[in-house]
């Protein structure tokens, strides 16, 4: 008998789900306190979620791809928190073989047709009108997933998949970000003929909207709608867009405008290889003030960008490529950096958005970097 159920705990940063990617133990697995449970993944970070206590584990509950909300059961133990001690490698091994007969002995999800699936799946089906037999089950041995049967009950073109994780994660931001901001955007085109070679193109970038954001504050802003408040940040936390394969993350350079060229380069680097490793802490996710995005290193002239509440901007920089100009009144090819700054107009006039812009400018036209004070 159960003696104690631990619960999805608040992983903090105004979170309130997240989806199970994979468990660490299994049914009748003895654990130790801070042992990995469970890994989870939080809008765009993986977490392992650490064991409370010490103690058998008599029930899991969710499978990999159920997005669980904060104070949902997760695990029920079997007794009592047991003194620790350290994990010995023969006692896990037993209990994963003694976990490997359980499983193999364990009733399934099921009825002599031999379908597996949990009461709570047939539930849903039956409220669906989904004919489980006709659902094939992604779980472990086939077992029908909740999201199975939503799916089945939705018309799907082949090879269609649920959004899940980083996907899932854009998903919900940028629709509130269609919902909640008036976006209007205006651009320009940096000459850049004057850079040196070699000339590092982000770190000029992250010293021109740091420049802008003191030219221009009331784009350094939150704004909360519903409250009609809005906040003006002393420093720049900058967003930087970076793309994966699994999606879009946005990792955040904290008080972009004190720092000096090699420790931009150093941030930037760690927060890249973070990202990459999908071990990047939600910390260095949240708080960004305004949001930078070098889509140009791709391709691309010049965007409609959007703009994630509750900041009320985003620059985005295209593509560098030679154009003819005119100087001294005749035509000459010099590099263009052409520029997209798109805005909240609820709270940001086009007044403060084009001095925004003519201060990223003029830092960008000149011809080496200059540190800010």
């Amino acid at each position: 008998m159960s003696t104690g159920v631990f619960t999805l705990p608040d992983l903090g940063e105004g979170l309130h789900e997240a989806e199970i990617v994979a468990w660490h133990v299994a049914v009748g697995d003895r654990v130790v306190a801070d042992q990995p449970l469970l890994s989870v993944e939080t809008d765009k970070a993986i977490v392992e979620v650490p064991s409370p206590q010490s103690g058998h584990v008599a029930a899991l509950h969710g499978n990999p791809g159920d997005v669980v909300e904060v104070g949902s059961p997760l695990v029920e133990f079997a007794e009592g928190a047991a003194p620790d001690r350290k994990a010995i490698v023969g006692d896990l091994e037993r209990a994963g073989a003694a976990a490997a007969t359980m499983r193999a002995a364990a009733p399934r999800h099921g009825t002599a047709s031999g379908i597996r699936a949990a009461p709570a799946t047939r539930r849903l089906a039956a409220e669906l009108g989904i004919d489980l037999t006709a659902v094939t089950g992604t779980g472990p041995d086939g077992t029908i997933m909740p999201a199975d049967v939503r799916a089945a009950g939705s018309p799907r073109m082949p090879g269609a998949e649920r959004l899940r994780g980083v996907r899932r994660a854009m998903f919900k931001s940028m629709t509130r970000a269609g919902r909640e901001v008036v976006a209007a955007t205006v651009t320009d085109e940096a000459d850049v003929a004057a850079w040196p070679e070699g000339t590092d193109v982000t770190i000029r970038l992250i010293r021109a909207v740091t420049a802008a954001c003191q030219a221009s504050p009331s784009l350094n802003v939150w704004f909360d709608a519903e409250s009609e408040t809005r906040t003006l940040h002393s420093r720049v936390d900058l967003a930087i867009a970076v793309e994966t394969d699994d999606g879009l993350f946005a990792p955040v350079l904290r008080d972009a405008a004190s720092r000096d060229e090699s420790s931009l380069r150093e941030a930037l680097e760690q927060l890249k290889r973070d990202v990459a490793a999908r071990s990047i802490p939600r910390a260095s996710l949240t708080g960004a003030t305004v949001t930078l995005s070098n889509f140009g290193m791709i391709r691309g002239r010049f965007a409609e960008l959007v703009v994630v509440p509750p900041q009320v901007a985003i620059l985005g920089a295209g593509r560098i490529v030679p154009r003819v100009v005119a100087l001294n009144d005749s035509p000459v090819v010099h590099r263009l950096l052409p520029l997209s700054l798109t805005f909240d107009h609820r709270v940001v006039s086009g007044v403060e958005a084009m001095r925004f812009l003519s201060a990223a400018i003029e830092v960008l036209e000149q011809p080496s970097l200059i540190d800010q004070d």
